[in-house]
């Protein structure tokens, strides 16, 4: 039940908690039940992944801390053709852990921008496109992302610039530019 609620990942205290000892975990993984992927972090090895429950294994990796944001968070929401070659994480300002197929962003995030995704959280639309544009995003591509966003019910131009606005005047100007780039013929 616990995997099924975080993409098939569980971590070793998890399992612990439940009665499993680590012998108990050991034998599981030695007799294929389980899957290593990381220290302390296992994934059933019969489960069959969806589209974005890898990301669930980075929540539990960052103890739950971190939130899918960014690139990540664009192809969540089905937005934009943004990619990257790292998962795209935001933590809290102290966090400390590092791996090398993580790109962490350090913010304090409010609720209100944060969505619950089974086994993970990420930004909203909204947070994610002024989140983009505040990294000086290519115009062409952001004002595609943001006509997706739109056109898809996820945004309204006129919440994204007061939201951007109150966030980040430089991700406000990026996302004007792109806005005007979109409607001008």
């Amino acid at each position: 039940m616990l995997a099924t609620e975080q993409g098939g990942y569980f971590t070793a205290a998890q399992v612990k908690s439940l009665g499993y000892s680590y012998q108990a975990q050991a034998h599981h993984v030695g007799a294929g039940n389980w899957w290593r992927v990381d220290r302390g972090l296992f994934r059933l090895v019969e489960w069959v992944p969806g589209t974005h429950d890898e990301l669930a294994r980075w929540t539990l990796w960052s103890r739950g801390r971190a939130v899918v944001s960014h690139e990540s968070a664009m192809a969540v929401h089905g937005i934009g053709e943004f990619e990257s070659r790292h998962v795209q994480l935001t933590v809290p300002p102290r966090f400390t852990m590092r791996n090398e197929a993580v790109a962490l962003h350090y913010a304090e995030l409010p609720a209100d921008d944060i969505s619950e995704r089974s086994g993970y959280r990420v930004t909203t639309p909204l947070r994610t496109l002024i989140d983009i544009a505040a990294n000086a995003a290519d115009e062409d591509q952001l004002a595609r992302a943001i006509d997706d966003a739109r056109r898809a019910g996820l945004v309204t131009i006129r919440r994204l610039r007061s939201r951007a606005e109150t966030l980040d005047p430089r991700a406000a100007l990026y996302i004007e530019r792109a806005i005007q780039q979109a409607e001008t013929p």
